[in-house]
């Protein structure tokens, strides 16, 4: 499969990153197009692929393009690419907020899978979640599906409106813990600690509740008693933390990430 991505910020190049490390595309099928001078650079040390800094006529060439835009840019990169783009061809949008149907409208063009990952793709543990246009073969989809399965995990949705839901709870789900941990560390420099022995005591609890959410035969509810003993100082948090809301505000958080992702779907 020939693929051509563009828009190379920190989602493009994590897929790139991905097909290229399993050897999913060779370099010379692999079209990597960028505005961006400085990115131009970075990809010319890493040598990924062909390089280029305007979408042309060799775009006809590719199976598979993949719209890692920023969204606001779209429509200014849609008119130069509806010229190009081949029936054949699949698009596949990475792109937050906007559906399957402006990007066919703007393109002219109806093979159209819509994904939403996330930062940790960037290591190969990602979640994905994605969505595809009736006029997607099933064959196209599982050759996608296993470029998608490069960057971590993914999930198949029948209904594109959960996509919004989707972003909200792990699209932007990393964030949340970033602002949980840095959160703690601030506590533990507070107390006295320097911050790598706080960010040390941390990041190393966060690791290992990880493992054990993934590995250990309870629910959150019995991990969450067998530290919590009565009376004692995990009691105390908890307990803290509940009369703060803390449960609540989390969630209502979630809640305005999944408005705002449905109202920029609509714009």
């Amino acid at each position: 499969m020939k693929i051509a991505v563009l828009g190379c910020g920190n989602m493009g190049m994590a897929f790139a990153k991905a097909f290229l490390k399993f050897d999913l595309v060779k370099k010379e099928d692999f079209l990597l197009v960028e505005k961006s001078e400085d990115r131009m650079e970075k990809l010319g040390s890493f040598q990924p692929g062909i390089i280029s800094g305007i979408i042309g006529p060799q775009i006809k060439e590719y199976d598979l393009i993949i719209l890692s835009v920023k969204p606001q840019d779209f429509h200014s990169v849609a008119a130069t690419l509806k010229t190009f783009i081949q029936p054949s061809q699949v698009v596949l949008s990475i792109m937050a907020g906007i559906t399957i149907n402006v990007i066919q409208e703007r393109l002219d063009h109806k093979a159209i899978i819509r994904a939403m990952p996330n930062t940790p793709a960037m290591l190969g543990m990602g979640i994905t979640a994605y969505t595809a246009s009736p006029e997607v073969k099933v064959s196209q989809l599982h050759k996608i599906e296993n470029l998608i399965n490069a960057t971590g995990r993914s999930v198949f949705l029948e209904e594109e409106e959960q996509l919004n839901a989707v972003t909200a709870l792990s699209g932007s789900g990393p964030a949340y813990f970033f602002y949980v941990v840095k959160a703690m560390i601030e506590a533990g420099k507070k107390m006295g600690f320097e911050e790598s022995v706080a960010s040390l005591l941390v990041k190393q609890t966060m690791l290992g509740s990880f493992h054990l959410i993934n590995t250990a035969d309870k629910s959150l509810d019995d991990l969450i008693k067998a530290v919590a003993s009565k009376g004692g100082t995990t009691e105390a948090a908890l307990n803290a933390f509940e009369q703060g809301g803390m449960a609540e505000s989390l969630q209502n958080g979630i809640f305005a990430a999944q408005k705002r992702s449905e109202e920029l779907s609509q714009s």
